[in-house]
């Protein structure tokens, strides 16, 4: 894949370029001065090693530089070193790949062994799957903060200790609950869904992270990026953004 350079990007955007930390995912570089960097994701099972590592290198073949792959428990972390394996036996690059986890914190702590990347949602990697109705009054609110941290607290050190970058992906369809009541399903609710573990990260000095705000209607995904970036500015945050939707949509969309 041909890069356009950085200087004649700027020449041909008016806007300037937010400045960010740059964060490595493997041997690929995101924010910083790096250009815009391509990721896709697998839609195979991650059982199937073989299928799955077919379908990362014809992603790489046309351009995608990080591909991401479901692990949904940590057997499905484990398996991403033989993926990596016959990756680079297929193209002979090591691509770096990032371990997608929702629900299982078992997952991403094994993930810190064997992805190059690994994103978590904030809606989920400490909640449940049942949205429940209830009132958050400032007092449940804060106690649910506590929860947060110290559920973070352990994840953050072992990857401090594997140096590994994370993506704090929050995600229109799966706001937690607490998000939900106090926010509803809004831009700004999934802008603070991230910035709750957002600030605990930064909290314990843990500042290689990545930011997206994922919709399936890029109206939603565009305002809470601007969203996020206000309050990231606010909060003196310059993490790289990883833009994207979640689905196709309808055609009016």
């Amino acid at each position: 894949m041909t890069e356009t350079p950085l200087s004649i990007q700027n020449q041909n955007n008016k806007t300037p370029r937010r400045k960010t930390r740059e964060i490595k995912a493997g041997a690929i570089g995101i924010g910083g001065l790096n250009p815009v960097r391509v990721q896709t994701m697998t839609n195979t099972s991650t059982s199937d090693v073989e299928a799955t590592a077919q379908q990362v290198a014809s992603c790489f073949r046309v351009g995608s530089e990080l591909v991401r792959i479901t692990t949904q428990s940590p057997k499905h972390s484990q398996l991403l070193a033989d993926i990596r394996k016959r990756v680079i036996e297929l193209v002979h690059v090591d691509v770096p790949l990032v371990a997608d986890v929702h629900f299982v914190p078992a997952a991403a702590y094994e993930a810190l062994k064997t992805a190059d990347k690994i994103r978590i949602n904030p809606g989920n990697f400490l909640d449940g799957k049942v949205f429940k109705k209830k009132e958050y009054t400032d007092t449940d609110y804060q106690e649910e903060l506590k929860r947060i941290d110290a559920g973070l607290r352990p994840f953050i050190d072992e990857a401090r200790k594997w140096k590994k970058p994370l993506r704090i992906g929050s995600n229109h369809g799966s706001l937690s609950d607490r998000i939900l009541n106090r926010y509803g399903d809004t831009p700004e609710g999934m802008v603070e869904n991230a910035m709750e573990y957002m600030r605990v990260f930064k909290k314990y000095e843990f500042e290689d992270l990545v930011i997206a705000m994922k919709a399936s209607d890029p109206r939603v995904m565009i305002t809470a990026n601007q969203l996020l970036v206000k309050k990231m500015d606010e909060e003196k945050m310059d993490y790289p953004l990883h833009l994207g939707v979640t689905e196709a949509g309808n055609a009016d969309e």
